[in-house]
């Protein structure tokens, strides 16, 4: 008889221990999984944002310069194509999958939106400013132009910081960017806070990569990784 009691204690142990190093090596590898989720979010944005970024190209080529998007939903109705609309932009890529509730922040065309990611862009691309897409956005060429002299802070060291403005909507923008403040797992034109990457049709001139490859080598197929 205590022979048996004794067999189930071992047993119950054993079973214990087993279930204890089971769940020592959850813990170990949550944060990779955790990682992991973070940079398809990640990765996803950038798909999105990117493609807000041509939306709004079309739109202000369109419109031969003299009109930005005043809302997401400008973007989504499309363009006027004789008596039908030519759709810009899909509905999927209006939400912001880094952000609480879905909205993108928009970035207007203005130094203190728009400034300090012009200057982290030459910065990362060794001093040269990439041109614009086409002449309906040399309008715009001052706020980069007078952005050359603004200071370069850290682009990670400070997740409380958002740049500009925090609209939504209703308001002329050029560009989109994340409300979240989080540091990123992946880096975007060299920079590591959601927060500062900024998706605009402005940083679309020759010899510039969209996921931050320096002039010279070969363009990334995703972003840079930490």
């Amino acid at each position: 008889m205590k022979d048996r009691i004794g067999e189930k204690g071992m047993t119950l142990f054993a079973a214990m221990a087993t279930m204890a190093i089971i769940a020592l090596a959850l813990l170990a590898v949550a944060p990779s999984i955790q990682q992991e989720i973070q940079r398809e979010k990640e990765e996803e944005a950038i798909r999105r944002g990117e493609e807000i970024a041509d939306a709004i190209r079309q739109y202000v080529e369109f419109y031969g310069g003299a009109k930005l998007p005043n809302s997401m939903d400008e973007l989504l109705e499309g363009l006027p194509q004789g008596t039908k609309k030519r759709q810009i932009l899909r509905a999927s890529a209006a939400v912001d999958p880094l952000s609480e509730d879905g909205k993108w922040r928009l970035i207007k065309a203005d130094i203190q939106n728009l400034g300090p990611f012009a200057k982290r862009v030459q910065d990362f691309n060794r001093g040269l400013l990439p041109s614009n897409p086409s002449q309906a956005f040399d309008r715009y060429s001052l706020v980069i132009v007078n952005s050359l002299n603004t200071k370069s802070e850290s682009d990670s060291t400070d997740p409380e910081e958002i740049e500009g403005d925090v609209v939504t909507d209703n308001t002329p923008f050029i560009g989109v960017a994340s409300q979240s403040r989080s540091k990123s797992v992946l880096a975007y034109y060299g920079i590591e806070n959601h927060s500062k990457w900024v998706f605009t049709p402005l940083f679309r001139g020759s010899g510039s990569n969209i996921y931050g490859a320096r002039p010279g080598t070969a363009p990334a197929a995703a972003p840079i990784q930490r």
